[in-house]
């Protein structure tokens, strides 16, 4: 006998399983009972009749079969492949052998195989001790629901073999599995007329399943064999036992079969798991798992955490409708050719990052998109040349996973299938598709493609609660936390789980890189405590796949809806969301934060990636998703908002005043200025670019579908001009502004107004400028004199009134340029080739710079004029 999982042992055992109802059963069933003594040896002696007695034959009539088996099996079964030589030519296929002692003494032995379109059941009774053998009967049926235990069953006379064995075998069509095969034997009394019963060693029914074997525990999920069958796997370490639910309609609420999975022969370890080869006629499946513990809520049936397509949700009753229930399908996943597929591979310091929602960025009527593109993957990839003309190359989207629908994207019901929402008509297998179509096509256009991803929590309701919530879950174990739907995600099955899904989305949707939301939460430990070396944010570092992707930290919370600081480990891998650069710039901009603070954004954070790491590492942001967007920034600033560091600009909301309106201009100007000309990688959010607002509300419900008619206005012509520009003058003094390292010290000087030095340790200063020095080519040729880039000059005045900028001396044969000036109007406050700065007298040239604006200056050969294309 061959060998299986070292958690099912070896040996002698029984099952124990309810009585049948075979008046529901019995109607819907067709078989046939064979009885022979000359047998076809096939392998492991499986029997074929040759006299075949038919004992009922009636039309397979009810799809809506419920397989409640209460059977506890410890057997000894294998599983072997035969091809049979002999007259039949049927191949016998999957043959499961199951051994069981008898409560008298001797041994029941239980072949199932299917032979092409047909089960067939063989029951081997040796070593009883009976004083006639030709009397013993089978009493049997199949179990489809064991509400009543009284239910007569079929008897069946077992034929006697060589050595003292009796054999008998029963068939089924393919079409009624999977089921439970229960039974036991029947003998009649010597000492009178009774017949008495024989059951297992533990005083129970005996009972097989037929139409599916006990499986495989790798891997999690549903997975598919060669012969067409399919591998059931979830974890559940504290379920008492488990049942999978089959349905074959995704519009009922009901299963049409359930099926109790044995923890003696569908467990290994902690994982459940079965494999069935007739559920082609299901299209979904989910489970229920039954426990004495918290969170076990039998009568919910529940997604399969590992589930690659999952189904569109529908109410769930058992919640009085609140919830919506997941399911995950019944079939592979849709095959797609990323033939010719390249990804980017870009350096982090060369990345420019745009945020979008994939609903929100084309939903919108004014996108002009069918109603099956628009607000889907396919509306992204329609609108990809609004990105090429931003400069970006890198697009970061909020999170896709299949979320709660009420409570947002943030709130994730599972983490290996994009949601439904996303693709055309809402289906699920067209999202998959849809998704690695936009991804291809993006990757053709030279932008990676990143994933806002949450792990440490998830949805209220619809996720993975009710399967192992003292596994997956802190739940009261840390009580800060319990409320939140907090996820363990330093326990070993949880850390598995973020591990698999990330290699997931790599390997199958070719993604670049991972956002991870609230990441400060993945430093907890299985109490809670923070860890200095978390083993997931560890094991993310060190993969081998991973750790080739970008892999971001934001600690942001989206239940608390704050940023919180936190010393993060990064093994030299990690990246961060920079929300000290977003705090520190605004305070900058309206005139209460310190010019150091400014400086130390300006120069990459060194105070926070010094440590081994580099500018590259800081993603830089101004406004993000949640809180105020870029124009409300700079138009409330009332009381509740105090923790978004925003200034109106001299009016509260909406204005038709000239000057503010002029204010609030030159400060979105200076916000994105800022972004571009900082070391680190710069992070643009959906809307931004447009003057998108949400009347003051920082809420992230707030947030409006994106309106592409805005692109037509003047403020969103000039802030997209400016965007492009400030992209390519990025890329194109990359020496200076896309450093992976640290400026040298000998490359950066500080500047106060009037030539000055800067005020540092003065609160009321509000002036900063620096000069940042291009390194000396090595050859001096001819040749290459044109191609000479010459030092930036970058001033900043976050005060109330103008101040006079003495500019440094340039490089010898050199002359000052302005390239920008973000007082000015449009278009003349930007300018590839430049304006000249001409000298007050020789050696000194200065600029009157105007109160809240920034400006850039450029060192150029004297007779070499530049000419750029926007």
């Amino acid at each position: 006998m061959g060998t299986f999982s070292p958690s099912l042992a070896i040996g002698p055992g029984c099952l124990n399983c309810g009585s049948a109802e075979l008046s529901k059963l019995m109607a819907g069933t067709h078989h046939r009972t064979v009885q022979s003594i000359d047998r076809i040896d096939v392998g492991r002696r499986w029997l074929f009749g040759e006299i075949a007695h038919d004992v009922m034959k009636a039309p397979y009539q009810s799809r809506d079969l419920k397989t409640f088996a209460a059977s506890r099996v410890s057997a000894d079964q294998t599983e072997h492949l035969f091809t049979s030589t002999s007259l039949v030519e049927d191949e016998v296929r999957k043959l499961t052998t199951y051994l069981f002692r008898t409560e008298v003494g001797g041994e029941v032995k239980v072949l199932v195989g299917k032979i092409s379109a047909k089960y067939v059941v063989n029951i081997e009774v040796s070593s009883l001790q009976l004083s006639r053998n030709d009397s013993l009967l089978l009493s049997w049926g199949i179990h489809r629901s064991d509400q009543d235990p009284k239910t007569k069953m079929v008897e069946t006379p077992f034929i006697p073999r060589s050595l003292g064995s009796l054999a008998l075998e029963v068939e089924f069509e393919a079409k009624e599995a999977p089921l439970y095969f229960s039974f036991l034997l029947k003998h009649p009394s010597d000492a009178d007329s009774s017949i008495s019963e024989i059951r297992s060693h533990r005083k129970t029914r005996f009972c097989v399943p037929v139409g599916f074997n006990p499986g495989c525990p790798a891997p999690l999920g549903l997975s598919f064999s060669s012969d067409g069958s399919m591998n059931f796997a979830i974890f559940s370490r504290n379920a008492k036992s488990l049942v999978l639910c089959l349905y074959d309609d995704t519009t009922l609420e009901k299963p049409a079969l359930e099926l109790d999975l044995d923890p003696y022969v569908n467990r290994s370890g902690d994982v459940w798991h079965a494999s069935i080869d007739g559920a082609w006629n299901f299209v979904s499946y989910g489970y229920r798992c039954k426990g004495d513990g918290e969170g076990f809520q039998v009568e919910r049936v529940l997604l399969d955490p590992y589930a690659k397509i999952v189904g569109s949700s529908i109410p769930n009753q058992h919640e009085s409708g609140l919830l919506l229930k997941y399911l995950g399908r019944l079939c592979k996943e849709p095959a797609f050719d990323w033939g010719g597929d390249v990804r980017p591979n870009l350096p982090m310091e060369r990345l420019a990052v745009y945020r979008l929602n994939v609903m929100r960025f084309t939903e919108h009527k004014s996108s002009n998109l069918p109603a099956d593109v628009a607000g889907t993957f396919l509306g992204v990839t329609d609108k990809l040349q609004h990105l090429k003309d931003l400069g970006i190359n890198a697009m970061l989207l909020e999170p896709i996973f299949t979320f709660d629908e009420q409570k947002g994207p943030y709130f994730p019901c599972q983490f290996f299938s994009p949601t439904n929402l996303y693709g055309p008509s809402n289906a699920s297998v067209f999202a998959i598709n849809s998704m690695k179509e936009m991804v291809k096509k993006l990757h053709a256009n030279g932008i990676e493609v990143f994933l806002e991803v949450v792990f440490t929590a998830t949805a209220e309701g619809g996720a993975l609660q009710g399967i192992d919530d003292a596994s997956y879950y802190y739940g009261n174990k840390v009580k800060e936390l319990g409320a939140k739907n907090a996820m363990n995600c330093n326990y070993f099955i949880v850390q598995q789980m973020i591990l698999d899904s990330l290699r997931y989305w790599v390997t199958e949707f070719h993604v670049d890189g991972f956002c991870f939301i609230n990441a400060s939460f993945l430093l907890r430990g299985f109490h809670g405590e923070y860890l200095s070396r978390p083993p997931l944010v560890e094991a993310i570092a060190f993969d081998p796949l991973l750790s080739k992707t970008k892999i971001i930290a934001d600690c942001w919370d989206p239940h608390e809806m704050v940023s919180k600081e936190i010393h993060f480990p990064h093994w030299k891998k990690w990246a961060e969301m920079n929300t000290n650069f977003c705090a520190d710039v605004r305070n900058f901009l309206r005139g209460e934060g310190a010019i150091s603070d400014l400086a130390t954004r300006l120069c990459g954070s060194g105070d926070i990636f010094s440590d081994g790491r580099g500018p590259a590492f800081s993603f830089n942001f101004v406004a993000k998703n949640f809180g105020l967007t870029l124009v409300d920034l700079v138009s409330f600033s009332m009381t509740e908002l105090a923790l978004e560091s925003s200034w109106n600009c001299g009016e509260e909301g909406p204005t038709t005043k000239p000057a503010v309106l002029e204010r609030r201009l030159k400060q979105i100007r200076n916000f994105l200025f800022i972004l571009f000309v900082s070391l680190g990688v710069p992070v643009l959010n959906m809307g931004d670019e447009c003057g998108q607002s949400s009347g003051g509300s920082p809420s992230y419900g707030s947030r409006k579908l994106f309106d592409w008619n805005a692109l037509t206005t003047g403020f969103s012509i000039q802030i997209l001009r400016f965007i492009s520009f400030l992209s390519l003058i990025r890329s194109r003094r990359s020496d200076l502004l896309q450093k992976r390292n640290f400026l040298k010290e000998e490359n950066i000087v500080w500047h106060g107004s009037n030539g000055s030095p800067p005020g540092w340790e003065n609160p009321s200063c509000k002036f900063l400028a620096m000069t940042l020095k291009a390194d000396k080519p090595e050859s001096e040729s001819s040749s290459e004199a044109s191609e000479v880039m010459g030092d930036l000059f970058i001033a900043f005045n976050a005060a109330k009134h103008s101040e006079s900028v003495i500019l440094p001396s340039p490089p010898e044969g050199m002359a000052w340029h302005r390239l920008v000036d973000t007082a000015l109007p449009f278009p003349g406050f930007f300018s590839a080739n430049g304006t000249p700065v001409l000298e007050q007298m020789v050696g000194l040239v200065t600029y009157e710079m105007k109160s809240h604006s920034c400006a850039l200056f450029e060192a150029r050969l004297q007779r070499t004029p530049l000419s750029i294309e926007l």
